[in-house]
């Protein structure tokens, strides 16, 4: 078996698969607990647009997608808040316009064999510069996380408790949908546009069958992400698969494990552990008479 660590690309490629392990369900838990499952899928379409802007005027698309992505994000807020577009119809607003405006300028601009890389992630060819601004934005949204945290839980439980709580519920809502872009491009290089929600949601869905409190399935959340972005690294390099949906397929195949547990192994577990009861002790007694 090759060792992966001897390869240059490889420590910089596990190095990228931790930060985006921690930072996609840190805050894909909070967007899970307010019903924006969504979301990111959204954003990553809005990404599309800066990255052919990127491509277009041959600046960095990383940036020009950061750029956009903010910009989307923000712009869905202001439209679920202040005008009659719920919030569903306008991420689909701007999930198309995303969409088409993408296209477009990557058309324009011809570089539709290096959009393939971001639409379906190529995370062996990020560069050590690349892994540093991303490092930068991981430091950022995991800092939100840790100094927002209690202000942005109690928003995701109630937003008209934490209005009358006195807390800017819209500014705390602007800095969710802004930090779910940041998240978005960090992982897009990794697991591409069309596949970085699911490493927002899938590690928090089954964080949610083993724990019950929001901390404690933040927490696991994000040890299952690194988990699946490491593991399905390695394998995807052992065995020549593309990293990203090894990634994600690994993600759902612990999702669907720990389903499994709850439903069968834990309740068949509980069974044989507990004492039999009183007339299950009679009736076992008259049996054996």
């Amino acid at each position: 078996m090759i060792n992966p660590l001897q390869y240059d690309f490889m420590r910089i490629a596990l190095a990228l698969a931790v930060l985006i392990g921690l930072t996609a369900p840190a805050i894909g838990t909070f967007i899970v607990q307010r019903r924006l499952a969504l979301l990111g899928d959204g954003i990553g379409h809005i990404a599309l647009t800066g990255i052919g802007l990127g491509l277009l005027t041959g600046s960095s698309p990383v940036l020009g997608a950061l750029a956009i992505s903010v910009l989307g994000a923000a712009a869905i807020e202001v439209l679920r808040a202040r005008s009659r577009t719920g919030g569903d119809v306008a991420l689909a607003l701007l999930f198309y316009g995303g969409l088409a405006g993408g296209v477009l300028l990557t058309s324009r601009a011809g570089g539709g064999a290096g959009l393939q890389s971001y639409l379906f992630g190529s995370i062996t060819s990020v560069t050590e510069r690349d892994l540093y601004l991303v490092a930068v934005l991981a430091a950022g949204v995991l800092a939100v996380v840790v100094l927002f945290g209690r202000e942005l839980f109690l928003l995701c439980q109630d937003e008209e408790l934490a209005r009358a709580s006195g807390l800017p519920a819209r500014a705390l809502s602007l800095l969710i949908a802004v930090t779910a872009a940041v998240t978005v491009v960090i992982a897009m290089r990794a697991i591409g546009l069309l596949l970085v929600s699911a490493l927002m949601v899938v590690p928090v869905a089954a964080a949610q069958q083993l724990t019950r409190g929001f901390r404690d399935t933040m927490l696991a959340a994000m040890g299952i992400g690194v988990l699946s972005a490491v593991s399905g690294l390695l394998g995807a390099f052992q065995y020549d698969l593309p990293p990203g949906p090894s990634i994600v397929l690994l993600a759902l195949a612990v999702y669907l494990t720990l389903v499994l547990w709850r439903v069968i192994g834990e309740p068949a577990l509980r069974r044989r552990t507990l004492p039999s009861g009183p007339d299950e002790a009679t009736a076992d007694a008259e049996v054996r008479g």
